[in-house]
């Protein structure tokens, strides 16, 4: 597939800094991403092609391969309130539909059954963490095509950040397709009168680390509170000590494969496990961390169910 950066160049024209989208596009792996990565000191097992089939076989020859592909298949709505300080009486009870990790090009059927589940729910706003596609590299048309099965039934506002396996390059075509990507970027969320929620939305803290959480925040009117995006939960700490009062994200698809008891085997997140599902508090940031959609590595899921979620936002008391 042939990019025509030049293209991008001017797209992005005044929303990004210049040397972020060059560092961007540089580190974007053009044989996927690896498994030793020399510039963080990180090992990737997830990335080994040899332990995919390894895995594989071994479900197979077990009889398991096909109850992993009907659990991941298996959607479970999750609903949750997210408490924010000084939220408006306007803005309390704000449905945000957060959708996370689609790796949509996994299994072509994804898109469809995925957007017929979604046309049964109702929401205010929708937000999704990043990995829209299951490639680290190379042609991302197919997981754009199982997306826009889903986008046609994403009412109201969609927003959006890039996860590790998303290039940069798919930024001018997801906003054709109505989702506004937030690039260390804010946005207000709620109606144009009134006090409102400042979200915000950061690049890639795990892979790319061009995240920038104090440049996503700039703009956040006085008082207000923030509501940050990031693909995952490794960047709580930056969070925290920038002001973000809550934090939204995914990445881990919560080990996707759990031993009897919710046990994961991998998580692949630098933070405390407890910060790699559900709700989680640290200091005075609040976070949740999807389980995701879909799914990684294999089509399956064992001991944990694929999501989506339904956050209600609530007002914080003052003493919390």
């Amino acid at each position: 597939m042939e990019y025509d950066d030049e293209a991008l160049r001017r797209y992005l024209d005044g929303r990004l800094q210049q040397w972020y989208l060059d560092a961007r596009l540089e580190r974007e792996p053009p044989g996927g991403e690896p498994v030793f990565d020399s510039a963080t000191w990180a090992f990737h097992p997830e990335n080994l092609r040899i332990a995919r089939a390894g895995l594989r076989l071994a479900l197979r020859a077990g009889g398991l391969y096909r109850r992993g592909q009907r659990n991941a298949r298996t959607l479970r709505v999750r609903h949750h309130d997210l408490a924010l300080p000084g939220l408006s009486d306007a803005m309390s009870g704000f449905r945000l539909l957060q959708i996370s990790d689609l790796h949509v090009d996994v299994d072509p059927e994804f898109g469809p059954a995925l957007a017929e589940q979604l046309r049964h729910l109702s929401w205010d706003a929708c937000v999704i963490t990043g990995d829209f596609r299951y490639r680290t590299n190379g042609d991302f048309t197919p997981a754009l095509s199982g997306f826009e099965h889903i986008s046609r039934v994403l009412q109201g506002p969609v927003y959006a950040i890039l996860g590790n396996h998303d290039s940069i390059r798919m930024v001018p075509h997801l906003e054709g397709l109505g989702t506004r990507v937030l690039m260390n970027e804010g946005v207000h969320l709620g109606d144009d009168h009134g006090r409102g929620v400042w979200l915000a939305g950061v690049d890639d803290p795990h892979f790319y680390r061009q995240h920038d959480i104090p440049r996503a925040l700039a703009d956040r009117p006085e008082d207000w509170p923030a509501l940050l995006l990031a693909h995952s939960p490794e960047a709580y700490r930056e969070a925290a000590s920038a002001g973000a009062d809550a934090m939204l994200c995914g990445h881990t698809h919560g080990g996707q494969i759990r031993l009897p008891g919710g046990v994961p085997l991998v998580t692949n997140a630098d933070c405390p496990r407890e910060f790699t599902s559900g709700a989680w508090r640290w200091q005075t940031l609040q976070g949740y961390t999807s389980v995701g959609a879909g799914s990684s590595v294999l089509d399956v899921r064992y001991n944990c169910p694929a999501e989506v979620v339904l956050h209600r936002l609530v007002p914080r008391p003052p003493a919390d």
